[in-house]
């Protein structure tokens, strides 16, 4: 590969030759993708985006288990630079968001910057070259003066610590990493975790096994899915009046911002959504003891609130069995409950989640001196706007911690910390800066600020224990807490003063650091 053209290169299994690069991009769901076409837009053209898969998609490439869709009206899940007119329904179902995806490479031209087949193994910041040298699992070395990325919190799937699962004969896999060529047909099913992913494939699932067993933790809160096929018409309108898509990508945003008032501004607000959750619940379940078990316990909001038409029905069926007892532990043919009551299973699906307190995994990502970012969050979490971390020249995270939204699409999230960090590369251009680096006290004092709010917000007062805390200290690493405009603006202008910058020293291979 040539790093001035970025033109596609053969890959030669056991080729170590190291490969610059200016920008190196992690990842090519809607983070790496929105970033490597904003930089193309903008004129950048010496970057590459390492992809570990053989195609681009990211989170709806990995996760294609019955029913997946998003949760977030689709026309404002989508790039606001790359309207999408022909959305076949108003929440996308996973095929369609991957193909979305596919298009925009093709119709941004950043085909040629991708690598495919590159899995990160690490990358370690190099203070005397003053890049980050990074490898990969196919034997590829790279060296880039920066490192963006794209990998978002829901890419490692999360396993449930359960006694015995090692001794299960049957089949076991995560939602993540659905199965389809394993017949489902006429078989024993435990499903574990009622989340986001169990809500979709559930009720996809059920009219196909001969007994469900559904093992719940805590009941979510669910809501009706306002889901409907868009109509012709509104399609020709999309493509013939843009404007018309634009005011419907407003509309719906605006609305969806408005939820922000009961999550984070005022918690008892929540108090009338329940009501029409619970109407919900007892419109679609009839017999009292399910639907006393499938009533949450606290305030809605403090979990992911979930949306679904079919969940309450198919859990209804006579061949499903929901059980809010704890698991003791599996055996070879069955999972046995905290009761004693063994429940045989040939298969079990785990609807567990992801990591998300720990995004990336122990070795990857070295800073200065070596130190790892996992030692670095060993209290959890934490980043300046989400973006960048002291101790770690010329990094820059997409989806990064307390970035994520209850309420409105993570997309809108995603270009504004794309067009902060388009704002530090050029800023960085224009002062002749190779690196920089956030200030600890700069750092600090905003993640002191956005801890503050989430005290006072519904995942901290509502009453639950939810994958937005991270486990070790009770504190909330992952949402941000307010209104998603409020994101926009903070990361509207970059500010040079809130970074140490790095100049090349005249006549030498070391760098002068000055406060500006």
């Amino acid at each position: 590969m040539n790093a001035r053209t970025m033109q596609p290169a053969a890959f030669t299994p056991g080729d170590t030759t190291p490969i610059a690069t200016d920008i190196a991009i992690i990842g090519s769901g809607f983070a790496g993708l929105g970033m490597a076409i904003r930089l193309r837009q903008s004129g950048i053209t010496d970057y590459v985006v390492a992809e570990k898969a053989d195609s681009v998609g990211g989170t709806w490439r990995d996760n294609h288990y019955p029913g997946c869709a998003c949760d977030v009206q689709s026309h404002v899940y989508s790039f606001s630079f790359a309207p999408n007119p022909r959305w076949s329904r108003m929440f996308a179902r996973q095929p369609e968001i991957r193909a979305y995806l596919e298009d925009c490479v093709q119709r941004f031209g950043v085909a040629s910057h991708l690598r495919l087949r590159h899995q990160l193994v690490s990358a370690v910041y190099d203070e005397t070259q003053h890049r980050w040298q990074l490898r990969f699992a196919n034997g590829q070395q790279w060296s880039a003066r920066v490192l963006v990325s794209g990998m978002g919190g829901l890419s490692r799937a999360a396993f449930p610590d359960i006694e015995g699962l090692d001794s299960f004969e049957g089949k076991m896999f995560h939602s993540q990493q659905w199965d389809h060529a394993y017949p489902l047909d006429g078989k024993r099913v435990a499903v574990i975790g009622t989340g986001a992913s169990a809500i979709q494939f559930v009720p996809q699932i059920t009219p196909r096994v001969a007994h469900l067993d559904l093992f719940q933790r805590t009941p979510p809160w669910i809501m009706p899915k306002g889901d409907r096929a868009v109509r012709p018409f509104e399609q020709w309108l999309f493509r013939h009046l843009p404007f018309t898509q634009k005011l419907m990508r407003a509309g719906l945003f605006s609305m969806l911002e408005s939820r922000a008032f009961g999550f984070a501004v005022h918690p008892s607000l929540m108090k009338t959504a329940q009501k029409i959750a619970l109407r919900h619940l007892h419109k679609q379940v009839s017999d009292p003891q399910l639907r006393k078990t499938l009533t949450p316990d606290y305030t809605m909001g403090c979990k992911r609130i979930l949306i679904s038409n079919d969940y309450f029905p198919a859990v209804g069926r006579a061949n499903v069995s929901v059980k809010a007892t704890g698991i003791a532990r599996v055996e070879p043919h069955a999972v046995v409950t905290t009761d004693g009551v063994r429940h045989p299973a040939d298969c079990i699906i785990f609807g567990t989640g992801f990591q998300v307190a720990d995004p990336f995994p122990p070795g990857v990502v070295k800073g200065r001196g070596g130190v790892d970012i996992v030692d670095t969050w060993r209290n959890g979490a934490h980043a300046y706007l989400g973006t960048t971390l002291p101790g770690y020249p010329n990094f820059f995270m997409i989806v990064g911690p307390n970035t994520g939204l209850g309420h409105n699409s993570m997309v809108f999230m995603i270009e504004s910390q794309v067009e902060y960090i388009l704002r530090a590369l050029l800023t960085m251009q224009r002062e002749n800066a190779a690196a920089i680096e956030v200030r600890p006290q700069v750092e600090r004092d905003y993640n002191e600020r956005i801890q503050q709010k989430l005290g006072r917000a519904i995942w901290s007062v509502g009453g639950c224990k939810s994958w937005y805390l991270d486990p070790r200290n009770g504190r909330n690493t992952t949402l941000w807490p307010g209104f998603a405009y409020r994101f926009r603006k903070a990361t509207s202008t970059f500010r040079l003063d809130d970074y140490y910058a790095y100049t090349p020293a005249p006549q030498t291979r070391t760098m002068n650091r000055y406060r500006v």
